[in-house]
């Protein structure tokens, strides 16, 4: 819908529905198809659009407008159109049209900006013109980030981009154009002029009139900024990052429109966990900066709403409360727990605890033992039997009964230090738990059904392992964390079977490894992966 002074100009409806991937647009919607002539209709409007503004009705069709006075046609397509075969934009430059607009809902995936840039680039070096890019940014409750960044793309180069990653609602970019260079740009192509003409005579008029200025005031053009000429080189983030920066804005839009005090993650000193930790000590990072930058912005205020510090807040003071760094957010909202048995290591034990130092998270090391022994006391006292690991002389059904039950007595601890946890530091509120399974174990079926992992939100579940261990070793310098060198390094373990005795040295490393269990490497599954994904390949042309 294109408004201008408190008017509707042009209701454009969509004409290509997403249904790919995540989107099933086609479930709810109906594209909409032209008339053969590419007449517009009118629309009725609610009364109140007459009461309050005294317009009745607006044009409704794929027309673009030209604004008379000022000599300009602008135009714009939706969505999903600028990834299709038949992209509006090609018919609206050949018409003439100056500006293009696109109000989009992308959601982030990786390297997906790459192909955004793209599109946009092409769609502007072959056709002139200047392409106004805007893009969805935060959560909508769901599974999705959308990763925002917009941009302004004149004659196929980026003239300003906006952040693709940031935890404020809205960011808004601009750039002085001018649309002679357009016009110049596309009289240099003779191609373009006969295509365009060809067009017009199938098609003679296909716009709105409007007899409404775009500018409110007559100004000299002495008085106008200097147009953005230099070409801005797009900020294409690397894939670690991406993993990083994207789920630590989704975990924050999702904190805090959940109404929740924080996040509660158990920690078990592997890598998957310590990924999880290290993108919510990210977010932290970006929250106290914002909240720094300004400290009467939408992010502080949410921010001590969060942290339950509005209280503290004097509606005459000149500097309200905002964290004092990143470490000072992650121990009022980040709340970790090494929660081990007898067949846990000292090693990751050590990790674990290292780990939240660096962040700067509420720690605690939680053993239990004394729950997993009352649960085999119960199955002992109905059933008459206890169960024993293969290395004591069990079978392997009973080996994995006492793995799967440690395993699911963390997530009972979990919720219940999550629901707790406010109170005994005596705060209100709730804290969500976060799960730490990547998309490899999910694709193997490598997991217990309603462990540790079983939680509100999993931040790291559309990532690989191999990707993980990536982004912990560019963590390590982006934010001085040496401890993350360790624990990407280490051999992954769950740690659920009896640890076996070394040879007089101390313990070490433990014997258990996941790779062992599964039957294949992160590496292997990782290419299963991506020909899944990226290939779509199903299980026979795998």
């Amino acid at each position: 819908v294109i408004c201008l002074d408190r008017k509707i100009l042009l209701i454009r409806p969509k004409m290509a529905l997403a249904d790919a991937g995540n989107y099933r647009e086609g479930r709810y919607f109906t594209a909409y198809s032209p008339p053969a002539n590419g007449d517009t209709s009118d629309h009725l409007l609610p009364p109140g659009m007459h009461t309050f503004h005294n317009q009745r009705s607006a044009p409704f069709g794929i027309q673009h407008l030209r604004f008379e006075h000022d000599d300009i046609a602008l135009g714009c397509e939706c969505c999903e159109e600028l990834w299709t075969p038949h992209s509006p934009h090609i018919e609206l430059s050949l018409r003439g049209v100056d500006i293009i607009g696109n109000g989009s809902g992308s959601h982030h995936e990786l390297r997906k900006l790459d192909t955004r840039l793209d599109l946009l680039t092409s769609a502007t070096s072959k056709c002139g013109g200047v392409y106004l890019y805007a893009n969805q940014r935060g959560c909508d409750g769901g599974r999705m980030y959308f990763d925002g960044g917009a941009m302004i793309i004149v004659n196929g180069r980026v003239v300003v981009q906006a952040e693709q990653f940031d935890v404020r609602d809205v960011q808004v970019v601009t750039a002085t154009v001018d649309l002679e260079e357009v016009r110049s740009y596309r009289a240099s192509m003779p191609s373009f002029g006969i295509q365009s003409a060809n067009l017009a005579r199938e098609h003679p008029r296909n716009f709105v009139s409007c007899a409404t200025s775009l500018s409110a005031t007559k100004t000299s053009t002495s008085s106008f900024p200097h147009p953005t000429i230099a070409q801005v080189h797009p900020k294409i983030h690397l894939p670690e990052e991406e993993c990083c920066f994207g789920p630590a804005c989704w975990l924050w839009d999702f904190l805090r429109r959940s109404g929740g005090s924080g996040f509660f993650l158990p920690l078990s000193g592997g890598a998957d966990s310590s990924a999880v930790a290290t993108i919510v000590s990210s977010m932290c990072h970006m929250v106290a900066t914002a909240s720094k930058a300004d400290p009467f912005g939408e992010v502080a205020n949410e921010c001590r709403r969060v942290c339950r510090m509005q209280e503290t807040i004097d509606v005459d003071s000149v500097s309200p409360w905002i964290p004092t760094d990143h470490r000072d957010l992650a121990n009022r909202i980040l709340h970790t727990a090494f929660m081990g048995t007898s067949n846990s290591s000292s090693v990751t034990n050590s990790r674990a605890a290292r780990l939240a130092e660096s962040i700067g998270s509420y720690h605690l090391s939680i053993n239990i033992d004394a729950i997993v022994d009352a649960v085999l006391c119960v199955f002992q006292i109905t059933t008459g039997k206890m169960p024993q690991f293969q290395s004591s002389g069990g079978t392997l059904g009973e080996d994995l009964a006492l793995q799967n039950i440690q395993a699911r007595i963390r997530m009972v601890t979990a919720y219940m230090f999550a629901q707790l946890l406010p109170w005994v530091r005596g705060t209100n509120g709730f804290l969500l738990v976060l799960g730490s399974a990547n998309v490899d174990e999910g694709l193997r079926g490598y997991m217990t059904k309603y462990d540790c992992s079983s939680a509100d939100l999993n931040p790291i579940g559309a990532i690989s392992k191999l990707d993980l261990k990536r982004m912990l070793v560019w963590a390590r310098i982006e934010y001085d964390m040496p401890i993350l060198e360790e624990i990407a390094s280490a051999p992954p373990t769950a740690e659920l079977r009896p640890i076996v005795a070394t040879d007089g040295e101390g313990e070490g490393e433990h014997t258990q490894t996941d790779e062992d269990d599964m039957g294949m490497t992160y590496e292997e599954l990782g290419h299963f992966g991506r020909l899944r994904k990226l290939s779509r390949c199903g299980p026979v042309s795998m």
